[in-house]
């Protein structure tokens, strides 16, 4: 495996995008493992959640929902703070960002360094970044908890139902159509992203999901979940797949393994299972140091920059 580029900047390869409609109001853009988009479409305008990584890429999106609606686009929704979802904002000419407090408070914290670090990695989720306005997305609404908006007749609840993929996860439930779209706190065939994550609040966090019923779900990677039945399974393997992750590095850290051995029992232990998951390889090595830190003596995730990305690759990397 030495011999592997760097993260994902191997992974050239274009995926097909599918626009699937849930309701009249509820679509969801995804593209075979890539980062999804959500659209809601009220009586008199349009919200976008996540908005893709760049500018130009975020045209793709505007182009299929002036499919369906000409409706103005005014507000945009942050799941979370990762650059991969948040750099195709100014494409929209939204009249108001929303996150969550805790969202923007990463911002402030670690925008700069994430961002760096991201577009490093994935060079292909960044197409066209020259198009990315300089500087970060700003949210102009933030809230704590709970903002409900009607899009005329139709409501949209903005929730925190806990920490998760990050602290400052936001979902948004239209409790009319009990459609959920759940950003990177759910996933589907696709490998979570846990480097920033709180490995143990977020099974707590994926019961508190399933509370709400949710008849389909838009999750953050992977295909529309659009029954019950799909939506329980992309509930249960999300959960299943966090669960191995913190039960296989406890293990490790009780018998006092440092983290490369700790990673090598992860992998073996887990590729059975999750290998055929998208961007697994890319996803674990980031997971396990996370959830390494977690169990020793880092309750919340620390910053990585794009130095410490490459450190961290180079000594895990031969450990498969």
């Amino acid at each position: 495996m030495s011999t592997k580029t760097f993260a994902s900047q191997a992974d050239l390869e274009e995926k097909k995008v599918s626009f699937t409609q849930l309701s009249p109001n509820a679509y969801a853009y995804t593209a075979e493992g890539d980062p999804n988009t959500g659209i809601i479409i009220g009586d008199d305008c349009v919200m976008v959640l996540d908005t893709q990584a760049t500018p130009v890429m975020a045209q793709d999106v505007i182009r299929r929902i002036r499919e369906v609606t000409d409706k103005p686009i005014k507000y945009v929704l942050m799941t979370h703070y990762h650059a991969v979802r948040v750099l195709g904002a100014s494409a929209y000419g939204a009249e108001h960002i929303i996150a969550s407090e805790d969202t923007r408070d990463l911002i402030v914290e670690r925008g700069e360094q994430d961002k760096a670090s991201e577009i490093g990695r994935f060079p292909r989720l960044f197409r066209n970044v020259e198009s990315v306005p300089a500087g970060l997305t700003w949210p102009t609404l933030t809230f704590r908890g709970k903002m409900t908006l009607y899009l005329g007749s139709l409501e949209v609840q903005l929730l925190q139902l806990g920490r998760g993929h990050t602290k400052g996860d936001t979902v948004a439930w239209l409790p009319q159509q009990k459609i959920l779209f759940s950003g990177d706190l759910v996933e589907f065939d696709a490998t979570p992203y846990a480097g920033d994550a709180y490995f143990k609040d977020w099974p707590q966090t994926l019961d508190n999901i399933a509370a709400l019923q949710p008849a389909q779900l838009v999750p953050g990677r992977g295909a529309a979940l659009t029954t019950p039945e799909q939506v329980q399974a992309g509930l249960a393997g999300t959960r299943s797949f966090i669960a191995d992750v913190y039960e296989n590095v406890k293990a490790g850290v009780a018998a006092g393994e440092d983290l490369n051995t700790v990673y090598k029992r992860c992998y073996a232990a887990m590729a059975p299972k999750y290998k055929g998951w998208v961007i697994f390889d890319h996803c674990m090595p980031f997971d396990v140091t996370r959830c390494y830190d977690e169990v020793t003596q880092y309750p919340d995730p620390r910053i990585w920059t794009a130095e410490r990305d490459v450190e961290m690759w180079k000594s895990l990397e031969d450990q498969h």
